[in-house]
């Protein structure tokens, strides 16, 4: 009887909220073994816990949703909306970011994240959302971002070298809102702080 409950509580669909300085340690813990591992991340050490808080906080305060979710009792995931690049007429435009704790993945935190986040970004008045997804391999990541109405914009062969192999990057992109084509009435708010 124990088993079936805690496979409910895993199975469970998980619980997303802003990030909090209280997660940094669990979702630096979930960076760490993504850029040790995998290849989302192009970095190759993992930043420690203060240059991870460092970012969380440059983000917040440019006003970008920073979400956490949480699954069975303990963060299961992250993801995040950052500049897409600095320059003016790319205001509208954000970029995701999603990581998921080992134990969580093919469990729905990656799609309860990303939708959230998508939601964030509409309500802040972007319109485009771009991800980069680090290696055209990653079937899981650009799956997501498909069910989520990304689509393929372009593909780079060879762009980032990592774990002994040349990297094929894909970077995908969504409208965000109802009436993504019309132009931009105002910048979006975390853009003009």
């Amino acid at each position: 009887m124990a088993t079936c409950s805690s496979a409910i509580a895993i199975d469970a669909p998980p619980s997303i909220r802003p990030a909090t300085e209280a997660d940094l340690t669990a979702l630096s813990r979930i960076y760490a073994d993504e850029v040790r591992g995998g290849t989302s991340s192009y970095e190759y050490t993992p930043p420690d816990d203060a240059e991870f808080a460092r970012r969380f906080r440059a983000l917040k305060v440019a006003g970008y949703p920073f979400l956490v979710a949480e699954a069975g009792g303990r963060a299961a995931g992250f993801a995040y909306a950052s500049a897409y690049r600095s320059r003016e007429g790319y205001r509208w435009t954000v970029e995701d970011s999603v990581y998921i704790d080992a134990d969580h993945r093919g469990r729905g935190v990656g799609r309860a994240l990303l939708a959230a986040l998508i939601t964030e970004c509409e309500a802040l008045g972007y319109r485009r959302m771009v991800a980069v997804i680090g290696d055209a391999t990653n079937g899981a990541s650009l799956a997501l971002h498909e069910r989520q109405g990304f689509h393929v914009a372009a593909r780079f062969p060879g762009l980032g070298f990592k774990h002994g192999r040349w990297l094929e990057n894909v970077h995908m992109m969504r409208v965000l809102g109802s009436d993504g084509d019309a132009p931009p009435d105002a910048p979006p708010l975390p853009a003009g702080a």
